[in-house]
């Protein structure tokens, strides 16, 4: 069936012109406008019909408009009005001009025209007109509806009193700057009329309204109801929110947090966000799940204060059971939209009696779980539920509920993956450093280290390490980088760094083996061609307390602070040398004597780096705080901790290793000059012997007249002059050492049956704790450790 349309084709003159100017359509209405049939006209000039003298130019652009002196059928020149559209080409034929305009005998009386009349009645927008006073003068029916009141009941009364509202207040200011102004202002709010059940999102359009003689009259108010476009606005709006603020951290408990703060008051009144334990599962969240379910409450927010809805606290675990919205949304997959109306709340609440109680006193009626996936893995479950907000949830909510929780779990995610790998990290670099640090007579030690906050663990560590002759090492280093390479290199330097320290290597001859050492870890790394891509710094220092002398050496690391008794701290003075890695560039070291007493603070750079500070202002925080009531160490460390690095943690991962420096008596030590003579190394055994009675160590005695007849007479048999025997008696340690100018060192070696030598170093070693030997700068040392006393089994 066709459709038949209320057109009256001759009721509009109608011509189409090509682009060569031929005439190539002409209707009846055109016909009645000039009196010429169409088989008159049509395929000659359009020209021909023109009434001037003058051809003008054909039209340009895409449209026109202007009146034209036209030639009628009986001769006479008639003005006309003409619109002209510039035609497209179509089906391969050019496009021409389409030339209209309206006959007068067709065109409707404007006066007592009904359809003007109900233009302002019947309309579907609704539309007041207000007077010069701003008071009602008339309203369609439209905005009766919307006002929920008629016509007859509120003409007269101004738009603030129609409303009674704070939004009708501010849309009446609207009204009064058109009627003074005179210009059009458009006004959008966001309130419940008194026709509407709830509130919608109106866009107020004010234009002034004229007489005759152009002054105003009146104003005239046209509503729009823009709810679904506002709504779109706010949803798109709240995912932009959620991208900005959820995952501003790579902390799990925080990212939650946040997602919870995003959606209250926006979607929901109260949100609860519960996260499977990973530890339950094997280390992995699992893909798919089955009742009953153990979450841990990770986060909540409320419209209202403290939280009163909830049941459980963050940190706290409960088992959810088939029925509850927790546990019926992660078994499903996907989210479970749920209300007291439609009885589907029913059984949560018959399963936990405090949770029903909670939604009778404050009035929860719709709820709404969703759950928190990413990469194919469930992290947990979103719970929002309403009970200030009247509405239900509904689908729109839905999909953005589903699209802000999606965003957070991938944060969620990520942080439960960086916090995995930071404590694997974490756990790596504990295990390499040092649990306690070594109790020794030559000092007291306290050490701090902390991860970076945010870039994680890094290769900071500290050591310290006993010597012979009762010296002790102390060492601070820094590698490139943060996270478990990091951690391993630097357990691969610390373990290097021990190994060297065991020969007895000077501070500077340590670092160099130790720069070598960086350079090939850098080559199989695979940064061979450029030095540096495995970088470190440290400082190593060497105690004696014997001597009271410390020899220092760094590499590109920050100089250690001394504070002597009685003085203010400061840097010690040593030369800086090139940060490890680059290789071939040299060490120097520096020796200062430091009394009994002295407190030595060994750091790397991020204690004292900060954007906030200076670094000079960093460092006379430093000494402030060393100087401080230096009683206790680990108090200082705290002290210095709290001082320098901010609340919420330091940028890079620190490590902190305060000394206090001991000294040993000189009735501790006793030293003999030995003459080249083999036959006065009995003579010496007998010294040796008298000073261990005058220590009360006579049960020694035995042992170390052996050791000291070996030692003394190797040294006298291989050595070079002068020959030194010296005795260091610590609590538990009795120490034998015997220097000489000689470079050779000697060594263990089992002897044949008929060998005259080779069992003196060998009978050493069985009677003594441990012995070794050490270069000097005037030759070598011979060393060899006594137990004093048995040690606990």
């Amino acid at each position: 069936m066709s459709r038949v349309y209320p057109f009256d084709d001759a009721a509009t003159a109608r011509a189409v012109i090509d682009d060569d100017g031929t005439l190539v359509e002409w209707n009846e209405g055109a016909r009645r406008l000039l009196g010429h049939p169409a088989q008159a006209v049509l395929g000659r000039p359009a020209t021909r019909l023109l009434a001037g003298a003058d051809t003008p130019d054909l039209p340009t652009g895409t449209r026109w408009e202007g009146t034209v002196g036209l030639r009628h059928l009986d001769g006479r020149t008639v003005p006309v009005w003409l619109l002209a559209h510039r035609r497209p080409p179509h089906d391969g034929h050019g496009g021409g001009w389409l030339l209209v305009t309206p006959l007068a005998d067709a065109q409707p009386s404007a006066e007592h025209d009904p359809l003007a009349e109900a233009g302002l009645v019947q309309s579907p927008c609704a539309v007041a007109v207000y007077d010069d006073a701003l008071r009602l003068r008339r309203m369609n029916e439209a905005m009766a509806e919307v006002i929920g009141l008629p016509q007859e009941r509120l003409r007269g009364l101004r738009l603030a009193e129609i409303g009674g509202r704070p939004e009708s207040e501010e849309l009446e200011q609207g009204l009064l700057r058109v009627l003074t102004t005179g210009r059009p202002l458009d006004v959008q709010t966001f309130m419940r009329t008194g026709g509407e059940d709830r509130a919608h999102a109106w866009l107020a359009r004010m234009a002034p309204v004229r007489d005759a003689r152009g002054r105003v009259r009146g104003v005239c108010l046209a509503a729009h109801d823009i709810t679904d476009n506002y709504r779109a606005r706010q949803r798109l709006q709240l995912v932009n929110e959620a991208s900005v603020r959820i995952g501003s951290t790579l902390d799990v408990i925080r990212t939650a947090q946040e997602l919870a703060e995003v959606c209250v008051p926006a979607l929901a009144d109260f949100v609860t966000i519960d996260l499977l334990d990973p530890q339950d599962y094997g280390g992995e969240p699992p893909a798919r799940l089955t009742a009953p379910v153990t979450l841990r409450r990770a986060a909540h927010r409320s419209v209202l204060d403290a939280v009163p809805e909830a049941v459980l606290d963050p940190g706290q675990t409960e088992e959810y059971p088939a029925g509850s919205p927790q546990a019926d949304s992660l078994t499903a997959g996907h989210t479970i939209i749920a209300s007291v109306a439609g009885g589907d709340m029913l059984p949560w609440l018959d399963w936990s009696t405090p949770r029903g109680e909670r939604v009778r006193r404050f009035g929860i009626h719709s709820s709404m779980s969703v759950p928190v996936q990413a990469r194919g893995l469930t992290l947990g479950v979103a719970l929002f539920t309403r009970h200030r907000r009247p509405d239900p949830f509904t689908s729109d909510d839905r999909l953005l509920a589903e699209e802000i929780t999606t965003r957070a779990a991938v944060c969620i995610d990520n942080a439960r993956r960086y916090s995995r790998e930071r404590e694997t990290a974490l756990a790596l670099q504990r295990s390499l450093l040092p649990r306690t640090l070594p109790r020794t007579a030559a000092l007291e030690a306290s050490s701090r280290y902390l991860p970076a906050a945010r870039a994680g663990v890094g290769g900071d560590w500290f050591d310290v390490i006993p010597l012979s002759g009762m010296r002790v090492a102390m060492v601070v280093g820094d590698v490139v980088g943060h996270g478990v390479e990091a951690s391993a290199t630097m357990g691969r330097l610390r373990t290097a760094v021990r190994t060297l320290a065991d020969i007895d290597l000077a501070p500077d001859e340590l670092l160099t083996h130790l720069d070598d050492l960086v350079v090939r870890l850098s080559e199989e790394s695979g940064g061979g061609s450029s030095p540096g891509e495995v970088g470190a710094t440290c400082v190593y220092a060497v105690y004696d307390p014997v001597s009271r002398r410390c020899t220092v050496a760094r590499a590109g690391h920050p100089p250690p602070v001394v504070l002597r008794p009685g003085e203010p701290p400061q840097a010690l003075d040593a030369p800086a040398g090139p940060p490890l890695g680059l290789g071939g560039l040299p060490f120097e070291s520096t020796e200062v004597e430091l009394p009994e007493g002295t407190v030595l603070a060994l750091y790397t750079d991020g204690l004292v780096w900060s954007r906030e500070r200076e670094p000079e202002t960093s460092r006379q925080l430093l000494y402030e705080a060393l100087g401080a009531h230096p009683d206790s160490l680990d108090e200082t460390c705290d002290r210095v901790l709290h001082t320098l690095l901010p609340p919420g943690g330091a940028a890079d991962d620190v490590a902190l290793l305060l000394a206090r420096t001991r000294s040993l008596p000189a009735s501790r030590v006793t030293t003999w000059d030995i003459p080249a003579d083999p036959a006065l190394v009995a003579p010496f055994r007998k010294k040796a012997v008298e000073q261990l009675d005058t220590w009360g160590l006579g049960e020694v005695a035995f042992t170390t007249e052996l050791v000291v007849s070996e030692l003394v007479t190797n040294a006298i048999r291989y050595g070079s002059h002068p020959i030194r025997l010296r005795l260091i008696h610590d609590a538990a340690t009795l120490i034998c050492e015997v220097s000489d100018t000689s470079s050779t060192a000697p060594h263990l070696r089992r002897a044949k049956t008929y060998d005259e030598g080779g069992r003196g170093l060998l009978l050493v070693a069985q009677l003594t704790q441990r012995w070794g030997s050490r270069h000097t700068p005037e030759g070598k040392t011979i060393w060899a450790e006594l137990p004093l006393y048995e040690e606990d089994r």
